[in-house]
């Protein structure tokens, strides 16, 4: 493959620092790291969910996005790779998270390669995974990676940096998103 692989993560961290946003910045670091393995250049975006709520509401309502807003649909759209986390509220994805992602066009992530991450602050939420996040990217028709990387505040040690086994599923999930995102460049360039 010779052209540059788009990598975006899409955050949907509420807090400031976010726990939601160390994820995302590990697994995006995880892709990164395979595909200088794999000798692949990749160009890395990452888009704070947050920092478009405003925006998000008035589109939302209004129908007009704002110049910011859309762009940041665009870079998630047009990424060969969507790394998307959110923290998990009362058994689901955020609210913010959601409202961002309604305002994605559909068909543009039809065949997307997806890498799934959520937090929360114990492991009885890490069914939020398979029960909202991958129903929600398969109704979009998304390509999941097979490993969805989920983390608990027990998971972040000291100075919140991933504990040992936060880290091996980190790099595992990154090391597939990459294969499946080289793999759906190769078919979408062959067709």
């Amino acid at each position: 493959m010779s052209r540059t692989l788009k990598i975006v993560a899409l955050t949907g961290g509420v807090g400031f620092p976010s726990t939601t946003r160390t994820l995302t910045d590990d697994l995006l670091a995880a892709v990164a790291e395979a595909a200088t393995t794999a000798g692949v250049e990749v160009d890395l975006r990452t888009v704070e969910a947050r920092e478009h709520a405003v925006d998000v509401a008035n589109a939302t309502v209004l129908g007009l996005p704002s110049p910011a807003l859309d762009e940041a649909l665009r870079a998630v759209e047009g990424a060969d790779l969507l790394i998307a986390a959110s923290p998990v509220f009362r058994g689901s994805y955020a609210g913010i998270f959601k409202a961002f992602l309604d305002l994605v066009d559909p068909v543009a992530m039809r065949g997307k390669s997806v890498l799934l991450g959520a937090t929360g602050g114990s492991s009885r939420h890490q069914l939020a995974i398979d029960q909202a996040l991958r129903p929600l990217f398969a109704y979009f028709g998304a390509l999941i990676a097979p490993t969805a990387v989920y983390a608990s505040t027990d998971d972040f040690g000291v100075a919140g940096t991933a504990t040992p086994a936060l880290a091996e599923r980190i790099g595992r999930a990154g090391d597939e998103a990459l294969r499946l995102a080289l793999a759906t460049a190769r078919t979408h360039a062959g067709a």
